[in-house]
């Protein structure tokens, strides 16, 4: 057993352990990155942050405000994702949807792998430390297993993930139809407020319906529905039933996301495949990283042991890099097909750019901030901890 004197001495690390846990949570739920365009016709007055993103790691949401002026009406604020994707599309850009289609869908896995890594790095017991990490390990890997790959696996994703991907379908709850454009929601609401703002000229109520946002179950519900209307129109032999599986979600809206300005399924088609490959790899490949660090934690030293610590404090290496790639992959895989044709570029990672008539903002937001303070929190568990082994 460990001695009162080292229980006390490894308190400051589980303390920190435990901070690293929450700044994690805080992670995955706030936005890590923002994105904005800005340009002429997009005035300041009724854009004052231009057209604004929010990436998030299981999704990318709207970072425009609703603008609440007395010359300007507005019953919400604008989709800026539908609005920038439908800008990027005229220089053959694919949507935002089609990036990081397998990191957000294991997101949730990955993060909690973290925290279970955190937790055993900070006990300095082996016996404890490797009971912690396996049953840790075991339910990231039950939990990821039952919502990629079986039927109606897509209940046990978080309500965020569904939510960016119901919206960069442009389905609000089951009205949308497949034979809408990708901008139809947006056309519908500014609709919407035309109808209203005469109905105020007239003098009647314009009212606007308070509305509640939708839960995990009506969102799957839609997702499900636009599924099987696109199996209708395409035909039975083209997509299979539906089943609910992440993995079968992924790939639909993979596919559906690729092709909403550009559908040329013979390059469409390869791209899928490859992301279908591509998350098997990664399912297999955090199994197996599991098991290595399994035999780290088992082992008590070296540079296996230490990896417990190492990878959760490069997080935000790790996300800067991986957004940087699909950045590049964006810039240069235009499609030929868009109104423009541009030379293949780098779209702006960190700072300001300018592409044709729009400069670009790209600066990170809270949440890389709160991955920067959880390197800083885990670097000072690893400095007790070394203090404690020469101690020791």
């Amino acid at each position: 057993m460990n001695s009162p004197a080292s229980l006390r001495q490894n308190l400051p690390v589980m303390a920190l352990a435990l901070a690293a846990i929450a700044l994690l949570v805080a992670i995955y739920f706030l936005p890590t990155w923002w994105v904005s365009l800005k340009a002429p016709n997009y005035p300041e007055e009724s854009f004052p942050d231009g057209v604004r993103i929010h990436f998030h790691m299981n999704g990318v949401f709207n970072g425009c405000e609703k603008v609440e002026k007395e010359e300007i009406y507005e019953e919400e604020a604008l989709d800026c994702v539908h609005e920038m994707d439908t800008i990027n599309h005229y220089v053959g850009m694919y949507p935002i949807a089609a990036g990081g289609v397998v990191e957000r869908a294991v997101s949730p896995f990955l993060v909690t792998m973290l925290g279970v890594m955190v937790l055993g790095f900070a006990c300095s017991k082996r016996q404890l430390r490797v009971g912690i990490m396996t049953l840790g390990f075991a339910f990231v890997v039950g939990w990821m297993a039952l919502t990629l790959f079986t039927e109606n696996g897509v209940r046990f994703q978080n309500q965020g993930y569904l939510q960016a991907m119901m919206t960069s379908m442009d389905q609000e709850g089951a009205k949308s139809s497949e034979s809408e454009s990708a901008a139809s929601g947006i056309l519908a609401r500014l609709k919407a407020e035309m109808a209203e703002i005469e109905a105020r000229e007239q003098g009647a109520s314009a009212a606007a319906p308070q509305t509640e946002a939708p839960g995990k179950t009506q969102l799957v519900d839609s997702l499900q529905g636009a599924y099987e209307r696109d199996r209708d129109r395409r035909g039975d032999d083209a997509l299979p039933a539906w089943e609910g599986s992440g993995q079968q979600l992924m790939l639909w809206h993979y596919e559906k996301s690729l092709g909403r300005y550009f559908n040329v399924p013979e390059l469409i088609q390869p791209l899928v495949n490859t992301m279908n490959v591509a998350l098997y790899v990664v399912f297999f490949g955090i199994v197996a990283a599991m098991a290595v660090l399994l035999f780290g934690a088992w082992q008590g030293k070296g540079p296996l042991y230490w990896l417990l610590a190492a990878v959760p404090a490069l997080l935000p290496v790790f996300f800067l890099v991986d957004y940087s790639a699909w950045l590049w992959w964006y810039g240069h895989n235009l499609s030929d097909m868009g109104a423009f044709t541009v030379k293949p570029f780098m779209p702006t990672v960190f700072g300001d750019g300018k592409v044709a008539q729009f400069s670009t903002h790209s600066y990170p937001h809270i949440g890389f901030g709160l991955m920067l303070a959880l390197s800083a929190v885990v670097g000072l568990m690893v400095v007790l901890r070394r203090k404690q082994r020469r101690a020791g």
